[in-house]
C-alpha cells in the first residue's frame, strides 16, 4: 500500500503538464501566433524572442511587444484490462492562463529583447475517479484474503490529490545583423521549476465474510481495524495453543485433542473457525500455530499499510540554458533560420510537511533536465499576399535526465526511449487586405519513447495538430492575434504483468486551446 500511494503521490507531479507541442517536457506553443500557425520558427516580430531571435535585429527601430494567453482544455481516458471494479478512468488537465510575453528594443544592427513564458509543465490535474495505479494496489486486497481465507469481493477508498507542475522560463537575448542578409543571436534563459503536491488515502473498506467482522460478515468494515482486530486474535491463538505443543499434542488434530480430552471442544471450534477456509481437519496443532502466526504478520502488515496516509510537500529548482540562433535572409521571398537551446540541468530539492510514505524527505534532491533541443525554420512568399512556412524541433531527450523510475526504482534513458522526439511544422498567411491576415497549419510531433516507458501516470505520445486563427491590424503598430487549435493525439497500450495477472493499458488524450494576443509596435 505505501507503493501504491507512492506511486499517486508521482502522478502529481507528471498530469499537470499540458504540452500540446514540443518534447516530452519542453512547450513550445508559446504564443497566440503559433496558435494560428504552429510554424513560426523563422518568424520576425517581438514573438521571435522565442522562436527566432536572430531574427530580431531585421526588425524596424523602436519597441516591439507581444503578450499572448492561452486557455487549454485536454481529456485523458486510461483503460485497463486488470480485474478491478473500473476498467475506464476519465480526468481533465485544465490551464485557463498560459501567458507569454516578449519586448524588443531594436536599434540599428542590434535587438535586445526579453522573454517571459510557461517553457514547461502549467494547469492543473483531475481524475475524480482516480486511475489504474489507485484501483489495483486496493483492488488486491479481496483476493489476498480470500486466499488466506477469508472470502472478501468488495472495497472501497478516499483517495484525492491536487497538484501543479509549473517551469517559468526568463530569456535574456542579443541579436546582431552581419549585413542585410545574415544574422546572428545569443542568449540565456534561466528557468525556475516549481511543482506543489498533497494527497491522502483513507477510509479503506472491506466486506469479509468473518465471524470477527464487527457490522456482520458480508458487510463493509474499516480495514484496517479489521486487520488489527485480526492480527490481535491471530497472535492470542499462537499464545493459547503453545501449552499443548509443550505439553506433546503439537503432532495431534484439534479432534485428537478434543477426543484426548486435551482441549475443550469450543477453544477446538474457535480455533477452527478462526481459520475460515483454510481450515482443514487433517491439520495438527503445529500446522494451525503456524498458520495463526502467519495470519498474525499478514494481518499486521496491512493494517498498518491500509491506515490513513498523507503528503503534503513540494519541490523547486533552477535552471540555465544559453542559446543561440542564426537568421538568414536569401532574399525578400525566403528567410531561413536556425537555433540551438543547451540541455537544463535542473535538479529539484524536495520541501516537505508531511510524508506517511517516505517517498519525499525534506531536502531530498532529484534530476528534472529539459533537453536541448534544436530547430530549423523557413518562410518563402510565392507572392506579396502569401507566405508559407515550416518549421522541424529536434529534442535531445536521451543526453538529458527526466529523473523517470519504473516501479520506484530509477531507469535509464537507453532502457526507455529508442530515439530522440521530434516535431514538424507547416503554415499558411494569406492577406486579405492590409488590415486582415488569415492562416492556418499543420503540426506533427513524433516520440521516440519505448513501450515501457508508459504508464497511466506518465506516457508520451505522438500527436497530430491542427491550428487556425487571423491576425487584424487596428493599425500599423498595434495588431490582435486570435487562433484555436485541436491537438489529436495517437492511443497506445503496454501489456502489464503483475504478480502473474497480465494485463494492459490504453492511453487516449485529446486538446483544444483558444488564444488571443497583442502585438504592439512603438
Amino acid at each position: 500500500m505505501k507503493k501504491f500511494l507512492s506511486t499517486f503521490v508521482t502522478m502529481l507531479i507528471v498530469f499537470p503538464a499540458t504540452v500540446l507541442a514540443g518534447g516530452i517536457v519542453t512547450n513550445t506553443n508559446q504564443s497566440a501566433s503559433f496558435i494560428r500557425m504552429p510554424a513560426q520558427d523563422a518568424v520576425v516580430g517581438a514573438e521571435g524572442t522565442y522562436f527566432n531571435p536572430a531574427g530580431l535585429s531585421f526588425l524596424e527601430n523602436g519597441f516591439h511587444f507581444s503578450l499572448s494567453n492561452q486557455t487549454i482544455s485536454q481529456s485523458r481516458t486510461v483503460k485497463s484490462t486488470y480485474p478491478m471494479a473500473r476498467s475506464k478512468f476519465d480526468g481533465d488537465v485544465n490551464a485557463p492562463l498560459f501567458p507569454t510575453l516578449y519586448g524588443v528594443y531594436k536599434t540599428g544592427n542590434m535587438a535586445y529583447s526579453l522573454g517571459v513564458n510557461p517553457i514547461g509543465g502549467g494547469g492543473s490535474a483531475n481524475f475524480e475517479e482516480g486511475l489504474p495505479s489507485f484501483e489495483q494496489r486496493v483492488a488486491v486486497l479481496p483476493p489476498t484474503l480470500s486466499a488466506a481465507g477469508i472470502s472478501t469481493s468488495q472495497y472501497a477508498m478516499d483517495a484525492a490529490f491536487d497538484g501543479t507542475s509549473l517551469n517559468w522560463g526568463i530569456q535574456l537575448n542579443a541579436s546582431y545583423a552581419i549585413n542585410q542578409m545574415v544574422a546572428f543571436s545569443i542568449g540565456v534563459r534561466y528557468i525556475i521549476a516549481n511543482n506543489t503536491y498533497s494527497g491522502h488515502l483513507k477510509n479503506i473498506m472491506i466486506n469479509p465474510e468473518h465471524g470477527l467482522n464487527p457490522n456482520g460478515p458480508g458487510n463493509m468494515v474499516s480495514a484496517p481495524n479489521f486487520f488489527t482486530t485480526l492480527a490481535t486474535v491471530s497472535t492470542m491463538a499462537v499464545d493459547s495453543i503453545q501449552p499443548v505443543i509443550e505439553g506433546g499434542g503439537g503432532d495431534f488434530t484439534l479432534n485428537e485433542l478434543v477426543a484426548a480430552g486435551q482441549m475443550d471442544q469450543s477453544d477446538a471450534d474457535e480455533l477452527a473457525a478462526g481459520l475460515g477456509d483454510n481450515y482443514n481437519e487433517d491439520m495438527t496443532a503445529s500446522d494451525i500455530q503456524n498458520a495463526y502466526n502467519l495470519n498474525a504478520q499478514l494481518m499486521t502488515g496491512l493494517a498498518s499499510n491500509t491506515k490513513d496516509m498523507e503528503v503534503d510537500a513540494s519541490q523547486s529548482g533552477n535552471g540555465i540554458v544559453p542559446v543561440a540562433g542564426l537568421h538568414i535572409r536569401v532574399s525578400d521571398q525566403f528567410d531561413f533560420a536556425v537555433k540551438y537551446e543547451h540541455k537544463a540541468a535542473i535538479t529539484m530539492t524536495n520541501s516537505t510537511t508531511i510524508d506517511d510514505v517516505g517517498m519525499y524527505p525534506d531536502g531530498a534532491e532529484t534530476p528534472n533536465d529539459m533537453p536541448a533541443m534544436l530547430s530549423f525554420g523557413a518562410n518563402y512568399k510565392p507572392f506579396q499576399q502569401m507566405q508559407l512556412s515550416g518549421g522541424f524541433h529536434y529534442y535531445f531527450d536521451k543526453n538529458a535526465d527526466y529523473g523517470k523510475t519504473i516501479d520506484n526504482e530509477p531507469v535509464t534513458n537507453d532502457e526507455v526511449m529508442d530515439n530522440n522526439f521530434w516535431e514538424a511544422a507547416i503554415g499558411v498567411e494569406y492577406s486579405i487586405n492590409p488590415s486582415l491576415i488569415i492562416s492556418g497549419g499543420y503540426l506533427r510531433t513524433q516520440t521516440g519513447v519505448k513501450e515501457i516507458y508508459h504508464s497511466d501516470l506518465s506516457h508520451s505520445l505522438s500527436t497530430n495538430s491542427v491550428g487556425a486563427g487571423f491576425k487584424y491590424l487596428i493599425n500599423p503598430g498595434l495588431g490582435v492575434n486570435f487562433g484555436v487549435m485541436s491537438t489529436m493525439y495517437e492511443s497506445d497500450t503496454r501489456a502489464f504483468n503483475n504478480q502473474g495477472i497480465e494485463y494492459h493499458e490504453e492511453y487516449k488524450r485529446n486538446a483544444f486551446t483558444i488564444a488571443l494576443g497583442i502585438d504592439l509596435k512603438i
